[in-house]
């Protein structure tokens, strides 16, 4: 199992282009083993201590294995929404990992 943790900042006025490009390329996962596990707005009252900028959201997903991760990344329908992603994420960080 392949975990990712992806801590995502958007540009002020993308939101309705981050929103699309999730509503379609969540969805698209399942079909590569993959699952989100967990994907959260936090506001400034929800966190405890920080010494970055807060995101816009974070990401917690698993992929069943590594090809199906990589089928993912690769697969054209999500590619053709690239744009959005590209419009309205200013940066994203992205820690890979697996079950300890």
């Amino acid at each position: 199992m392949i975990y990712l943790t992806q801590i995502i900042y958007i540009h002020p006025t993308a939101e309705s282009s981050f929103n699309e490009f999730e509503s379609i390329v969540i969805p698209s996962m399942t079909k590569y083993g993959g699952t989100m596990m967990l994907r959260v707005r936090p506001t400034p009252d929800g966190v405890i201590q920080h010494s970055i900028e807060i995101p816009y959201e974070i990401h917690i997903v698993s992929f069943e294995t590594e090809s199906g991760l990589t089928s993912y990344m690769q697969d054209p329908e999500r590619k053709k929404f690239l744009y959005l992603k590209d419009q309205s994420v200013k940066v994203s960080y992205i820690y890979k990992g697996v079950q300890l």
